[in-house]
């Protein structure tokens, strides 16, 4: 029996990257899926391929900074599925337009701040009245080293993770009594399609990860490790996975 059989779980960004890899994962592991993603095709063709290994995977074209098409999504994802045990709020990213505060358009600022922290505060916002509904599980964020860290040349994306790692803080505190888990995991340089046409070799970050930048393949353990009933002591955490940068 997979480690996460019978777990019904909802994941942004699902179409590529980490999402994408976590979201294979999941499956593998016995997960129901819900997967959202602006990315359209690319989006239901996953779950086309975790359909035809036996899976169930329910696909979504989800913005995730809407909240009306956020709503909706975990409405189709429990009336699918009859409840929810796992979110898993993976969307986000930057663009080439990010930069230092006093440089960068105000336009780009208000973009990341509305992918990655105002699409996890909806995430939570819709999810968590379904995790309680069911009795409890598992929110996972998804976080950055730049939010850890000081870093230079992308302070719009900074500032959107070090708002999530805040509020995962904060939601673990305040849902513990209902048996839900909020935690963060904080990548590093993980080598997707995006990071690739984005980092140059000589960034610094990574000059800063002794182990070398990662795979998505390698987070995804992580994800599924933090959606099992394995991390049911563990809450409020921001986990690192960065091939340790943060400690250079």
């Amino acid at each position: 029996m997979g480690r996460l059989e019978g777990k019904r779980a909802l994941i942004t960004g699902s179409a590529s990257g980490i999402g994408r890899a976590a979201a294979k994962l999941f499956a593998k592991e016995g997960a129901r899926l819900t997967l959202c993603d602006i990315k359209l095709e690319e989006n239901n063709g996953l779950a086309e391929e975790i359909r035809s290994t036996g899976g169930e995977a329910l696909p979504i074209h989800t913005d995730v900074g809407d909240p009306e098409a956020m709503q909706t999504a975990f409405e189709r994802s429990i009336k699918a599925f009859d409840g929810l045990d796992v979110i898993y709020n993976n969307a986000g990213g930057a663009t080439s337009n990010d930069g230092r505060i006093t440089e960068i358009e105000l336009e780009e600022f208000w973009h990341a701040i509305r992918l990655n922290l105002f699409g996890t505060v909806l995430g939570c916002r819709y999810g968590i009245p379904h995790l309680v509904a069911s009795g409890g599980g598992s929110v996972i964020n998804t976080a950055s080293i730049r939010a850890l860290i000081g870093t230079a040349g992308a302070d719009a994306y900074t500032s959107a993770k070090g708002g999530i790692t805040a509020l995962t803080r904060a939601l673990a505190l305040q849902w513990a009594h209902a048996n839900i888990r909020v935690n963060a995991i904080s990548p590093g340089v993980i080598l997707t399609d995006r990071v690739r046409q984005l980092l140059s070799d000589d960034d610094p970050i990574r000059a800063k990860t002794p182990l070398g930048p990662s795979q998505p393949e390698e987070v995804a353990p992580l994800a599924v490790y933090l959606a099992s009933d394995e991390s049911r002591q563990v809450t409020g955490a921001i986990l690192p996975m960065d091939g340790g940068a943060g400690v250079v």
